[in-house]
């Protein structure tokens, strides 16, 4: 876990900082990389002249060239593919995906070549290449813009899963994951580009400028794989969510006026799991919440891990809230959505067992 004096030291060290939105913050991340080290390429549909969808990969082609940023054709298995290639070679490939639903086409490449060179090839050869992805909903993109994958990715060995859940880490994971010698899925929660999301749909959004965790520094920093953040402390139960739910929980909290203790795992694998025990073994009650559908979900994995770990602490059983079962609906978006109401009834439900 890294502690609030270390993050602050952190930011001194990367000089003068600004309020970004995630988007500009990955964009900035992006950018320290490519002028520290020439190996470091970016390549993905429309993230050259277009610079993404999202506009996360904005002016990048401007400054360091088209062989450094391009354009791909629209054919994700050779997006991957041809990253493989690269980072066995020596490049330091950053890959994007267009949204999440589109990985399936390269999932063999990811699984079956990025994910096994170190161990195939007896540590001769590795893998640092980096797969960003715009995942999740809430943003009536229906089921084929609005899924979260990360179960598929946290089960195959030798992958890195990491989901930020804020511009200040959005920027720090993306540089470790740039740096990484194994591949890293880097999943960016959509609905949280431009301000945090607290589940109230209904409600004006909050831009990333009038929040404290929009205040990136523009040099270079780290936030370290596999650490998990205590986001708010609290004494009767732990909370463990990661991207937008961080901020859903953050609501159900408050409008429960339960003193939960929230932890944004960040790297989802490897886990921080110390951090996680840690908080468990202290309150006795745990919640588990994510977005993606239920069942097989990464919930389930950490649901076993605080159960395997923390039996004796335990003073009521384990609660999960996800998303149905189902494809991700567009008409009942918000049904579907684990909102700080569902979220807060499981708190009332963990506290009052």
């Amino acid at each position: 876990m890294l502690t609030k004096t270390k993050e602050a030291q952190v930011a001194a060290a990367a000089g003068e900082a600004k309020q970004m939105t995630m988007i500009q913050a990955l964009r900035s991340a992006l950018d320290v990389m490519m002028e520290r080290d020439d190996n470091v390429v970016v390549f993905g549909e429309d993230v050259g002249y277009f610079g993404g969808v999202f506009r996360v990969t904005e002016g990048l082609q401007t400054k360091y060239g088209k062989s450094r940023c391009f354009d791909t054709p629209i054919n994700e298995g050779g997006i991957v593919g041809a990253a493989v290639g690269m980072g066995a070679y020596g490049l330091r490939p950053v890959a994007e995906i267009q949204f999440a639903d589109y990985f399936y086409p390269a999932y063999d490449q990811i699984v079956s070549e990025a994910a096994r060179l170190r161990h195939r090839s007896a540590g001769d050869f590795t893998c640092p290449l980096t797969i960003r992805m715009p995942c999740g909903g809430g943003i009536y993109g229906g089921q084929t813009h609005s899924q979260s994958p990360e179960a598929l990715f946290t089960h195959v060995c030798g992958l890195r899963t990491v989901i930020p859940s804020n511009p200040y880490d959005a920027k720090g994971l993306l540089i470790s994951a740039i740096e990484c010698d194994d591949p890293v899925v880097f999943l960016e929660p959509k609905r949280l580009y431009n301000g945090p999301f607290d589940g109230h749909h209904d409600r004006p959004v909050t831009p990333w400028s009038k929040h404290p965790l929009g205040k990136v520094p523009e040099g270079y920093y780290k936030v370290p794989l596999e650490s998990a953040a205590v986001v708010r402390p609290g004494k009767q139960l732990t909370v463990i969510a990661y991207g937008t739910m961080v901020w859903v929980a953050q609501a159900a909290a408050e409008e429960t006026g339960i003193d939960a203790e929230i932890i944004d795992l960040r790297s989802l694998w490897p886990l921080d799991l110390d951090t996680v025990l840690e908080s468990v073994k202290k309150t006795g009650r745990c919640v588990v919440v994510h977005e993606a559908t239920k069942t097989s979900g990464f919930g389930a994995e950490l649901c076993s891990l605080v159960q395997e770990h923390c039996f004796y602490h335990l003073e009521a059983p384990i609660e999960r809230v996800a998303g149905w079962d189902t494809p991700y609906p567009h008409a009942t978006e918000w049904a579907y959505f684990p909102g700080p109401a569902r979220l807060g009834a499981a708190f009332q439900r963990a506290v009052e067992a």
